[in-house]
């Protein structure tokens, strides 16, 4: 039963990968939702794939519902799911939100890197806002 299951969570987890390399993100937030409400343990890399598969399907509030979600099955959010969190802030012009998230990635002990900051500082920017980014 152990590797039926280990085999559900890495098939899942591949076809969200693959719905996000080819821009499905309406297919991957089922397969998603399948992986995260099973008994399949879910991993970081799930689901950082379907953040970034909302992300590049200009689904950008769905990503940021998927890293939601995170705390509530206990995975570990890694320095990559804020990143492409932040970024998908900064694309479409959600500073707060972007300042939200690098504030919380100190507060739960996240490293941040170099694109963290650039994607805050890019989100403050590009919204005029540039004196928050000194802050």
């Amino acid at each position: 039963a152990h590797s039926k299951m280990k085999s559900d969570k890495m098939t899942l987890s591949a076809t969200i990968s693959a719905c996000e390399k080819g821009g499905k993100w309406a297919r991957a937030l089922p397969l998603f939702s399948i992986l995260s409400q099973s008994a399949v343990e879910s991993d970081t890399i799930s689901f950082n794939a379907a953040i970034s598969a909302c992300n590049k399907g200009g689904a950008w509030k769905n990503s940021l519902h998927v890293l939601s979600v995170f705390a509530r099955y206990q995975v570990e959010r890694s320095t990559i799911t804020f990143n492409t969190a932040i970024s998908t802030c900064e694309k479409h012009g959600d500073w707060e939100q972007a300042l939200q998230l690098f504030s919380l990635m100190a507060q739960i002990s996240v490293r941040s890197d170099t694109i963290t900051f650039s994607a805050a500082v890019s989100a403050c920017e590009k919204c005029g806002e540039w004196e928050k980014a000194l802050q």
